[in-house]
């Protein structure tokens, strides 16, 4: 069957000739919007673990947790490549010595052909970025940047107490691209309050900033988290499944289609959802995204001709 997005398995299995394999790395433990920098108790979706849950606990080093990580990803796919992946918290929000040091660990292992690197908006400045492109041009690898946007609607961002809007993250991308390295957004495509036009305004501005990958959320709902407390009080308005996918669908539409897709839809700690994917797997979300894809014969990009001056492309061809 022929890929109707530009998939991330795929296109890493064609840059490196083989499946590579993501190890979750655990080093910070909070972020500004939870010690009180910029405010406290953390987005309304967050919980105490940072959307780290599958990281090993950070009392683990580095080192460690590359070795444990690595045998089970070994065993359970074959796998010979993989990306470190700092996914827990803001990854970025330490002293720059501390991160210094647990980037470098990471270069010791050879079978590690890409650092990722999760982190908020605000947490990203040129002495950070100096130090990673410095570890690209030395090391020769590649340092891609996931920023946690979740959504372009700067009026969700302050419902959610995401604690910046969405000047930050344009702020962020453009330092991060000046630099030559690589940006991840990550997007939640049915938070409460948000509808269509955010979803595809987040596609146009995501394809304008020339993101390089896109991974896209669908949200789920733990106890100890705001949105939890509002569940459990029938406070909360969600969508349904067949609006996330028709969501989905559209945001792929709209979307450059050079842009490679990480994720379509999330997956959570089973043992502390409240909510998630409407008690389905969230493979078989992902399943009916691409069915959708194919019953109405659309594909990512279908609708990327927004940019570079439609209006004189139209009227003056």
């Amino acid at each position: 069957m022929k890929e109707r997005y530009n998939v991330y398995s795929q296109y890493l299995k064609r840059k490196y000739g083989e499946k590579v394999y993501k190890l979750p790395l655990f080093t910070v433990r909070t972020c500004p919007n939870r010690d009180g920098t910029l405010g406290r108790g953390g987005c309304d979706f967050c919980d105490e673990m940072g959307s780290g849950f599958n990281c090993l606990y950070n009392d683990i080093s580095i080192s460690e947790q590359i070795k444990k990580n690595k045998e089970f990803v070994k065993k359970r796919y074959k796998a010979n490549l993989f990306i470190a992946y700092f996914q827990a918290f803001s990854n970025t929000y330490q002293p720059l010595q501390e991160f210094k040091k647990n980037v470098l660990q990471v270069l010791e292992e050879k079978d590690i052909v890409e650092i990722a690197i999760s982190t908020r908006p605000d947490c990203i400045n040129d002495h950070y970025l100096d130090f990673l492109l410095d570890v690209k041009k030395n090391r020769n690898i590649e340092i891609n940047i996931e920023l946690g946007l979740q959504t372009v609607n700067y009026h969700i961002l302050k419902n959610i107490n995401r604690g910046h809007s969405l000047a930050e993250f344009i702020d962020a991308v453009l330092k991060i691209k000046a630099k030559g390295l690589k940006t991840t957004v990550h997007l939640i495509l049915n938070l409460p309050e948000s509808d269509m036009l955010d979803v595809i305004e987040s596609a146009k501005i995501v394809s304008a900033l020339k993101i390089d990958y896109a991974k896209l959320h669908s949200l789920y709902i733990v106890n100890g988290s705001v949105f939890g407390k509002k569940l459990k009080e029938n406070n909360i308005h969600l969508c349904n499944k067949e609006e996330y996918i028709s969501r989905a669908v559209h945001f792929l539409e709209y979307l450059d289609p050079k842009i490679v897709i990480q994720r379509l839809v999330a997956r959570g700690p089973r043992d502390k959802t409240i909510f998630e994917n409407w008690n389905q797997s969230w493979w078989s979300i992902k399943q009916e995204i691409e069915s959708a894809l194919e019953k109405r014969n659309t594909h990512q990009g279908r609708h990327f001709d927004y940019l570079n001056g439609k209006a004189l492309r139209l009227r003056f061809p």
